[in-house]
């Protein structure tokens, strides 16, 4: 970040100490943690005592009462400096649904215990190996009996599940042929997993290219108390809609974060790096894609900033929420490639951290919501064009 653009980011402050306390996670410990197949827990206990992963929780309930865009720019900051949020993101935005949609009891429960840390809900549980992203089609099934439900079914890419004291899981509570709309008749449940985990939850890790600690996670006649549903019975599909504009947002922060690094990695090397008796930077074969993906990283970070501004002021940021999604997911990728071609054999080896960022980076092409969902959305709902699928 330049010094004019610092002086205007009303978030300066905050970058500057996640900077800090990212310096005490350099390389070495993103290295192990990754070889290992480990969660970063001590990075996660001092983001969580730091107050970083309560930023949007209202300061009645303990936590920062911070913007959205604050938010960004702490995962921005810790991807800039070479580390990985995606452990613990989700503490940030799944709380989302519990505030704007849970009962007073609820949120007086869970709301400051989830501030403090003693308490992590970061477990997602909405995609299905049958269904994908068709939401509408998942099979997990919860059924009244008395004062609980009674939940079976299964879910995939569940990441964080094994590490997340409470599960938001959506289920469906009314038959899909019994339903006006294919939307409703599914429910959205806060799930007890300590309590849950061999009383009906069975949770199997999912060994993926990256470190992220994902799972599939199986439901068997496992007891979800009726006062664990979030608003009213039917309405779950609504209730999860409604903060997937923030979490496409804040991933977006992400992948602007991990193209900011490649292209300091990238340009730092090609300064230092002499063949032939000068910098390889000084080439344009070499300069020019890492100038490029800055140009594809600084397009994308400004359409993010628009899409943080509209969502503060309650604006609608769809469009902006799902192509900065995809720009910056373009240009962390963009930033990668120019960053691994920059170093040559170099860039593929364990202790420049180029290979372990650039696989990470990748996820974000597909998640949380791919590509060519993006561009659906952006034919149907910005443009006008029939509907594809």
């Amino acid at each position: 970040m330049d010094h004019a653009a610092q002086a205007a980011d009303p978030h300066a402050e905050i970058r500057v100490e996640v900077t800090k306390l990212c310096a005490r996670f350099p390389g070495e410990y993103w290295r192990q943690v990754d070889r290992d197949r480990q969660y970063p827990t001590s990075f996660v206990q001092a983001l969580t005592e730091a107050g970083y992963l309560g930023a949007l929780i209202p300061e009645e309930f303990g936590g920062a009462g911070l913007p959205l865009s604050a938010a960004a720019a702490i995962l921005e900051e810790i991807h800039r400096s070479g580390g990985n949020a995606g452990a613990c993101h989700a503490q940030m935005y799944i709380m989302g649904t519990i505030l704007r949609h849970g009962s007073a009891e609820q949120k007086k429960r869970y709301l400051p215990k989830i501030a403090s840390g003693e308490l992590r809900l970061q477990a997602f549980g909405v995609t299905e190996p049958t269904s994908g992203t068709d939401t509408t089609a998942l099979r997990t099934v919860a059924r009244r009996e008395g004062d609980n439900y009674i939940v079976n079914g299964q879910k995939i890419w569940t990441s964080r599940a094994e590490h997340s004291d409470l599960m938001l899981l959506l289920a469906r509570t009314t038959p899909r042929d019994q339903v006006a709309k294919k939307t409703d008749g599914l429910s959205t449940f806060i799930v007890d997993m300590k309590a849950a985990l061999g009383n009906g939850l069975t949770i199997r890790p999912i060994r993926t290219m990256m470190n992220h600690n994902t799972t599939e996670v199986f439901f068997d006649n496992m007891v979800v108390p009726a006062a664990n549903l979030v608003g009213q019975e039917g309405r779950g599909f609504r209730y999860i809609l409604d903060g997937m504009n923030a979490e496409r947002l804040l991933i977006a922060s992400e992948s602007i974060g991990d193209a900011k690094w490649f292209i300091k990695k990238a340009v730092d090397y090609s300064k230092e790096r002499v063949l032939f008796g000068r910098p390889i930077g000084q080439n344009q074969g070499v300069q020019f894609p890492i100038a490029r993906a800055y140009a594809q990283m600084r397009a994308a970070e400004a359409l993010l900033l628009l899409g943080l501004g509209k969502f503060e002021n309650g604006e609608n940021c769809g469009e902006e929420a799902n192509m900065g999604k995809m720009l910056a997911a373009d240009a962390a990728w963009a930033a990668g490639e120019a960053c691994i071609q920059t170093h040559g054999g170099f860039g593929f080896a364990e202790e420049y951290d180029i290979e372990r960022k650039y696989r990470e980076a990748r996820l974000y092409q597909v998640a949380p919501i791919s590509t060519n969902l993006v561009l659906s959305y952006i034919g149907e709902h910005v443009l006008g064009m029939p509907r594809s699928y």
